[in-house]
């Protein structure tokens, strides 16, 4: 099988200065600018993305790894906000089945009426789901509830109600998005923060200045429409156009533990419907390891690395512990991660968990539109809503949307063992790589042909790129992550044509970074 090429980062460099005006320029590589950019490009439309870091490098790459209409917005009487994401959630199977999957969640029950009060709010979701929803939701007695997860609390349970949503890898689908993009002809750069935004002579925002981080080179970019897509960091480009510009968010983190399979065992997640702070709560099995959370703690500022609190490590493990038997403790978890989310401000003294989840779009006065808010599972439909009013403000030919029906990159239904699906029909290829025999760390399910891959194909410049975005080792198991980021460095090196001092300050920053992932 021959290998394809891809551009460099030279080759890339080199487009973005030779077109002489975007369609649209997208500022931000996380789930709301990659889809915003697929969008347009998908339209036919010229289109630039630009990322400060690297792709889904923030909230992202940090989620509870769900594809959800969100069971807790249905009880709080968000309809319309169940109905779409449950659309979306169904569409995204469709157009990825390679990156979503069936997950069975069960809610235990340990009173008599928690399995008919839940029972009955599950059935409208089901409902709501119409014509794609995954599988119905149903009773399920005590012995089927231990047989799909042994490790539930055996004391005072009843049985539980079985539901069904979706389970995907964050960062594999931001990966994917780039190189759908880039199969239509659209044109991505990470490590390419965007410095300034530029205005005509009428005022109105059309193009911006982004340095190349590895150079240190500015350059300058033209386009009809700028889409501010930075997620957390929104305030932050929308005070580039004006330095008036009010806060629009009220940031808050959400942590998450992750700990060994032996915690759950079983084919199903354990999903808590209310805990002590009124709040849901997720034990859902992932790549071979048990992903735990969430919290909702309001946070002053965004920040590129957010720590968790030891309250929230806590809250977490005690919640668990009501649940799971064995239960983990400090000593078992892994990896600890946290994401922020980009909640749209609300009247002052709004708990955060009150505040909403759907995107919002705003379109200062001098034309640049900022996206918001929202999450994972309705990226597709925050891009087309978006793209729609760029094309409109732009003057741009109206074309219909076709992401509804778009087969992303490496689109296959062939059943891959769980390590090698996240890549589909490339996983052939990753494996012809030298090193697609040797194994990371015995720790690790990764090979050292997927270090060259993410080098080669999928953009990664960085030790980080590669252990925390590209493979998923930062999250699983931020020990043996670091043990591997000498040989990860090395092979990178070897890819880039960089030499040892790079190899030693790489290692560096990265063992720094992976200590603040453990307890």
């Amino acid at each position: 099988m021959t290998q394809p090429t891809t551009p460099t980062r030279q080759d890339t460099l080199r487009q973005i200065q030779d077109t002489q005006t975007w369609d649209v320029l997208v500022i931000g590589g996380g789930a709301s600018g990659l889809g915003t950019a697929v969008e347009a490009a998908s339209r036919g439309y010229r289109t630039l993305l630009l990322e400060a870091h690297d792709y889904a490098k923030g909230t992202s790459s940090r989620s509870t790894k769900l594809v959800h209409g969100g069971v807790r917005y249905l009880a709080q009487g968000n309809v319309s906000l169940v109905r779409e994401a449950l659309h979306e959630r169904g569409l995204l199977k469709q157009n990825a089945p390679h990156l979503v999957r069936d997950l069975g969640f069960l809610i235990a029950a340990y009173t008599w009426w928690s399995a008919p009060f839940y029972g009955i709010g599950l059935k409208m979701y089901d409902l709501l789901a119409g014509k794609l929803n995954l599988q119905n939701s149903r009773y399920i007695n005590k012995q089927e509830a231990l047989k799909r997860t042994p490790t539930l609390r055996k004391q005072g349970l009843k049985g539980g109600i079985l539901y069904f949503d979706g389970q995907f890898d964050d960062s594999r689908l931001a990966i994917t998005l780039m190189r759908t993009l880039q199969d239509h002809g659209g044109v991505t750069l990470n490590h390419a923060p965007v410095t300034a935004l530029h205005k005509n002579a009428a005022g109105k925002v059309d193009g911006a200045t982004f340095r190349d981080s590895e150079t240190g080179q500015e350059h300058r970019v033209s386009a009809r429409v700028v889409v501010n897509a930075t997620g957390v960091f929104v305030d932050a480009v929308r005070r580039m156009d004006d330095a008036s510009a009010k806060d629009m968010l009220s940031p808050s983190q959400g942590v998450h533990v992750v700990v060994d399979r032996k915690f759950l065992p079983g084919d199903s997640a354990i999903m808590v419907p209310r805990t002590d702070d009124g709040r849901v709560l997720f034990a859902v099995p992932w790549h071979d390891h048990v992903v735990i959370g969430t919290t909702d703690t309001p946070v002053p500022e965004a920040s590129l690395e957010p720590r968790p609190l030891p309250e929230e490590v806590e809250f977490i493990l005690k919640t668990a512990a009501q649940y799971m038997d064995p239960a983990p403790t400090r000593a078992d978890v892994r990896s600890v991660y946290v994401g922020l989310r980009p909640l749209v401000k609300a009247a002052e003294g709004t708990d955060t968990k009150a505040l909403s989840r759907d995107h919002v779009i705003r379109i200062s006065d001098s034309g640049l539109i900022t996206l918001t808010g929202g999450k994972w599972t309705t990226y597709r439909r925050m891009g087309e809503d978006t793209v729609n009013r760029a094309a409109r403000q732009a003057g741009l030919p109206e074309r219909l949307t076709v992401t509804p029906a778009l087969h992303l990159h490496g689109w296959t239904t062939d059943t891959l063992d769980q390590h090698w699906r996240v890549y589909g029909t490339d996983a052939a290829r990753i494996r012809e790589l030298e090193g697609a025999g040797t194994p990371l760390h015995p720790d690790l399910p990764y090979t050292e042909a997927e270090v060259r891959w993410a080098a080669r194909f999928e953009q990664a410049r960085t030790v980080e790129d590669i252990l925390s975005r590209r493979l998923r080792a930062l999250l699983l198991n931020a020990r043996a992550s670091s043990e591997s980021a000498p040989r990860v460095a090395e092979i990178l090196a070897e890819e880039l044509g960089q030499d040892a001092a790079w190899q030693a300050k790489q290692v560096s920053e990265y063992t720094t970074l992976a200590q603040q992932y453990q307890l």
